[in-house]
């Protein structure tokens, strides 16, 4: 009788692990006239609300690294939104198409923080995110997206930019920001000169703004990427620890503001 009771009792565990996983879908939202098709990730094994995090994707759209980062986080305990930021979920291959695509979007600032905008409400509406408890992290052209969700006075508790671009704030921008910014960048990133630091840095320093810019040693562009280097361009190039040590730093982070 114990060993039959035993046995089912193991065949519901073996059922609820079975069901407790990472589950993902799409979600299409709008921005304007444009449709863009995010990508959401949670574990089902959670009940009620948890933090959220908005993830944006590097130049070459949200391809399979930023859905990558979103399971990641929602292993954790996270639900996350990977957007898209180019939309109908378009990708690019060639860095002359990705610079376009990027170009478009980073030509009107407005525009741009309306429509990452749009993807952090998209997150904020999901019945598994908690609405007080949100983040925003982003990858190369997603680190500088996520630094003007910042810039715009964005809901958010903390902002993480990996080797992104650094746009320079305006004495408006420095006034409206709400949140943690953490900045990791790679000191031999040559695609992002010194003056385009002190751009950044001066306005924050100048006003106490509350941020952390951590520069990695032998750690050049897209260091966080694990393919980085099939890409074949010179200047381009995965470094694990830094890869490593970034993300302890963010989850360190978040925990601090997001109380997880």
């Amino acid at each position: 009788m114990v060993r039959g009771c035993c046995s089912v009792i193991g065949v519901l565990l073996a059922v609820a692990i079975a069901n407790a996983e990472v589950k993902t879908k799409t979600i299409v939202y709008q921005h304007g006239k444009v449709k863009c098709h995010g990508y959401l990730a949670w574990d089902d094994a959670i009940k009620g609300p948890r933090p959220g995090v908005l993830v944006v994707h590097e130049w070459w759209g949200l391809n399979d690294y930023a859905r990558q980062r979103a399971r990641q986080l929602a292993s954790l305990g996270y639900v996350a939104l990977a957007a898209d930021m180019y939309g109908e979920g378009k990708t690019a291959d060639h860095p002359k198409d990705a610079s376009a695509m990027s170009g478009q979007v980073r030509k009107n600032i407005e525009n741009w923080r309306q429509r990452a905008l749009a993807a952090l409400n998209t997150l904020k509406a999901q019945p598994q995110c908690d609405k007080n408890k949100l983040a925003a992290i982003g990858y190369c052209f997603g680190g500088s997206t996520v630094l003007q969700l910042a810039f715009s006075g964005a809901d958010l508790k903390a902002v993480v930019s990996f080797h992104g671009a650094l746009p320079a704030p305006t004495p408006e921008d420095v006034k409206r920001i709400r949140c943690a910014i953490l900045v990791c960048h790679g000191a031999d990133d040559r695609f992002i000169p010194e003056k385009a630091i002190k751009a950044f840095r001066e306005p924050l320093d100048n006003a106490g703004v509350e941020y952390q810019f951590i520069a990695y040693r032998g750690a050049v562009h897209s260091f966080t990427v694990p393919d980085a280097d099939k890409r074949g361009i010179e200047g381009i190039k995965y470094n694990k620890p830094a890869d490593q040590d970034s993300w302890k730093r963010m989850l360190k982070l978040f925990k601090e503001k997001l109380g997880t």
